[in-house]
């Protein structure tokens, strides 16, 4: 499996404004914004991270979003561990197939891949 992209997930009160506070203290450009979450970082460069106030589709917020080349297979690798799934794989209207496990430490981590 090839993860192609890591994304900590910053949960916040005020998502237009905490967007407004990153951009303006560190020049950031706005890469991807839903309302509900927004992601941060220079277009054309890789690091990103991203802020949220509540997910829209899922029972808690994640702390990370992993992006991988075979979001099923690494279903069936978390459910093969025992893991927790937190939200079953699902292909979510703005173009992603994702789910949500906890890890051994409680983090939650939403793995995804973009359909199209």
């Amino acid at each position: 499996m090839r993860l192609s992209r890591a994304v900590p997930i910053l949960t916040v009160a005020d998502v237009p404004a905490a967007a407004a506070h990153y951009r303006d203290a560190l020049g950031l450009d706005v890469l991807m914004d839903h309302g509900w979450i927004v992601t941060l970082g220079n277009s054309g460069a890789a690091p990103q991270f991203s802020l949220m106030d509540r997910d829209q589709t899922a029972p808690v917020n994640p702390t990370a979003s992993l992006e991988v080349d075979d979001v099923d297979d690494a279903y069936q690798r978390v459910a093969d561990l025992g893991l927790e799934i937190v939200h079953p794989i699902t292909d979510e209207p703005w173009g992603v197939r994702r789910f949500f496990f906890r890890d051994a430490d409680g983090n939650i981590i939403n793995v995804l891949t973009h359909r199209g």
